[in-house]
């Protein structure tokens, strides 16, 4: 037996078979356009994310036994928002992306106005334009015949994984979980369930929101017309952090993960308890089971991570792909002073500046592409770090997955930095994986995350160095370049 997990990542889509042994069978691939209309703008055209959905899932399937398929799991990036049309599925315009910052504007207003502690409360999230609920205030406003079509009920609003369930069962179903719900600013975290104080202050129509439904079970059926010839349940939705979080089988309160991505997502389980930060963290939906009873997270969201690497490749052209940055970053033993702020799209958590912009300081005439290099490698361990020690209770070992825990340079400083064991896994895809858990949990595949617990292997730890004070003084250098990265955005 087998699941395919369709993983809708922010760059591109991966389609991977996992077997009912917890090993990958096969693995597709798809990389879509980013749409940058204006600076601080991120967009993807709907219909191109669909595209890749289903090339990636072809080219998987045909590595496999189909047959052998007993249902689809669904896992996305999440605060990105999506118009489609009901009857057509065609979408009116393109999606603005979980990057885009567009609503900076509307966020100081609302803050203004006095409404970010109710939001907080209600919510868990702040008042920022990473998240949903302030992208469809700026549609109402600024695409008033679009937003008329979702008043009246003919264009439905949906996360990514929302979209791909419509489109995979050709507009029969419209459905998120909790996971991608609580990321909106429009979930009520303690009660579960949309919050019309929160629709009606976003001006958001709560009929053109998806049902709510358990983040595994029967939830959705693909129509074979649509989705590759399959007619199968899908049985597993979650956000991409989520997801990852249970792919690592972080199921218990107090266990953590870290994915490093296009940005860096650190997820600490807090079980049935409902924790709320003062340190810049968030609380969120981890996932709900079919008996409703939800399990929550804290999280702390890095914006830029794995996107500076993608910087240094296409934009300075110093690397000419991320696997080499372990190599050239060992070249040399330090940075010399050099340190790099990849606040190229505003600073998340714990600072959470949207006017934040990117710094590099301390170059001399000795500095080399290698120290920039280990500089961005720093900065990745160190923006974690700033993470890590606003958890409460932080002292178990630090579970790490994404495209750059392939890095054994990065793994070593980032234990040295938070002082933790660091736990790679012999499968990092677990965003994917978790998905595929999900579904298969939904499907009677496993009975139990005890079960699943028993699939997870160690590939490497890493232990941090006994002596903490040259990590300490490289972070306290960090710190001060942050500080002067802060408020460029709006300098005159």
């Amino acid at each position: 037996m087998s699941l395919l997990a369709i993983d809708a990542g922010t760059t591109g889509v991966t389609a991977v078979v996992v077997t009912d042994q917890g090993d990958i069978a096969a693995k597709g691939y798809q990389e879509f356009q980013q749409h940058f209309p204006k600076p601080g703008w991120v967009e993807h055209a709907p219909e191109e994310i669909w595209q890749a959905t289903l090339a990636a899932g072809r080219a998987a399937l045909a590595q496999v036994d189909v047959s052998e398929l007993r249902a689809v799991g669904i896992t996305n990036q999440r605060e990105t928002i999506v118009l489609w049309d009901r009857e057509t599925l065609g979408s009116p315009r393109r999606a603005i992306v979980w990057q885009d910052r567009r609503t900076a504007d509307i966020c100081t207003r609302l803050k203004d106005e006095g409404h970010e502690a109710r939001v907080a409360e209600l919510t868990g999230l702040r008042l920022d334009p990473y998240f949903s609920g302030t992208k469809l205030t700026w549609l109402a406003e600024e695409e008033p015949n679009t937003w008329a079509l979702v008043q009246s009920g003919r264009y439905a609003i949906g996360t990514v994984d929302s979209y791909l369930v419509a489109r995979m069962s050709r507009g029969t179903y419209h459905v998120t979980d909790v996971s991608n719900a609580s990321r909106t600013l429009l979930f009520d975290l303690a009660a579960g369930d949309w919050s019309d104080e929160l629709c009606s202050l976003f001006g958001v129509p709560r009929e053109a929101l998806p049902e709510l439904v358990p983040s595994w079970g029967e939830l959705a059926t693909t129509d074979p017309a649509s989705f590759l010839d399959l007619s199968l349940p899908i049985s597993g939705i979650a956000g991409d952090q989520q997801s990852a979080l249970f792919g690592q089988t972080c199921f218990e309160p107090g266990d953590a993960k870290c994915t490093y991505g296009t940005g860096s997502f650190i997820l600490t389980n807090t079980g049935a308890t409902l924790q709320r930060s003062d340190a810049g963290l968030l609380s969120t939906a981890a996932w709900r089971s079919p008996d409703g009873e939800l399990t929550y997270a804290l999280e702390g969201s890095i914006f830029v991570t794995g996107a500076a690497v993608q910087w240094l490749r296409d934009g300075l052209q110093i690397v000419g792909s991320a696997a080499e940055t372990q190599a050239i970053a060992s070249t040399v033993d330090d940075t010399e002073g050099v340190v790099f702020v990849p606040a190229l799209t505003g600073l998340g958590a714990p600072h959470w500046d949207p006017h934040a912009r990117g710094l590099i300081i301390g170059i001399t005439r000795g500095t080399t592409r290698g120290h920039i290099v280990r500089a961005t490698l720093e900065a990745i361990a160190f923006e974690v770090r700033d993470v890590l020690e606003t958890m409460p209770g932080q002292g178990a070992p630090l579970r790490v997955d994404g495209g750059a825990s392939a890095n054994d340079l990065l793994c070593q400083l980032q234990a040295d930095q938070v002082g933790l064991e660091v736990q790679r896994p012999r499968l990092v895809e677990t965003t994917a994986i978790g998905a595929a858990f999900l579904a298969g949990l939904g499907t009677g595949v496993w009975s139990s995350t005890d079960e699943l617990r028993e699939s997870w292997q160690l590939d490497r730890a890493f232990t941090p160095a006994a002596d903490r004070g040259p990590a300490d003084a490289a972070h306290a250098r960090w710190i001060d370049a942050v500080e002067r990265s802060k408020g460029w955005a709006t300098s005159s």
